[in-house]
């Protein structure tokens, strides 16, 4: 039995303009809420680049999908962007099936995605 993840986000800024997020569990109808408000606050606080880290992640829905899409909108309006990192998994073959993994920048690392 897989031992289930409870969901959770750690926010810091890096540097100016710049935060790493990293998510822990699943990502969902009940969690996305939390993620897009958490989104929005970097966004709001001048971050034009966040990196979101799913090597965490478990689980992937299109709520999910949609508070990331919806930040990265708001994002290239500021000329911005969203950095996501994800090796390899079943989150990973969520971006792939829906094509977003050609709309967001994919790194298999947080240090490949920092640079």
């Amino acid at each position: 039995m897989t031992a289930v993840l409870e969901f959770q986000i750690d926010a810091r800024v890096v540097d100016d303009g710049r935060a790493l997020m990293a998510i822990s569990g699943s990502v969902d109808l009940t969690t996305a809420p939390e993620l897009r408000n958490r989104l929005a606050e970097l966004i709001d606080d001048g971050n034009t680049c966040i990196i979101v880290d799913l090597t965490g992640t478990d689980f992937l829905d299109s709520t999910g999908l949609g508070a990331l899409v919806s930040a990265h909108k708001r994002l290239r309006m500021k000329s911005g962007e969203i950095r996501i990192v994800c090796a390899d998994g079943q989150v990973r073959k969520v971006f792939e099936i829906t094509s977003l993994d050609r709309v967001f920048a994919m790194h298999d690392s947080v240090d490949a995605a920092l640079s």
